[in-house]
């Protein structure tokens, strides 16, 4: 148990990290291309992460209490991750595609 809740405090962590930097972008970069892509890379890799510990732990709990929930919050946490994983990008890229059709150019460096 101890190697599992190791793996899953690095997962959560790593996911932490991604959506702290998510934030951190949004607040530094200055036109609405790079915000939007910090965003994207960020809520997508943390959310991976951050959903791949909740699998790793509803599985586990199930497989040592044999209580089904553990396994409904794993199987609903792995189909809301599929959502994510192809609405998340597909999002961004119809707010990036809107903002070049509206005229919004980025900025120089």
């Amino acid at each position: 148990m101890g190697t599992l809740l190791t793996v899953l405090y690095i997962f959560l962590g790593i996911g932490v990290f991604f959506n702290c930097l998510g934030s951190v972008g949004l607040l530094r970069f200055p036109d609405v291309y790079t915000r939007l892509h910090a965003a994207t890379k960020a809520t997508t890799f943390g959310s991976i992460f951050t959903s791949l510990a909740v699998i790793i732990y509803g599985f586990s709990r199930w497989n040592i209490t044999g209580d089904s929930k553990f396994r409904v919050l794993a199987l609903h946490t792995i189909v809301a991750l599929i959502c994510l994983i192809i609405t998340n990008p597909t999002g961004a890229h119809a707010i990036a595609r809107a903002a070049h059709r509206s005229g919004v150019m980025p900025k120089q460096a």
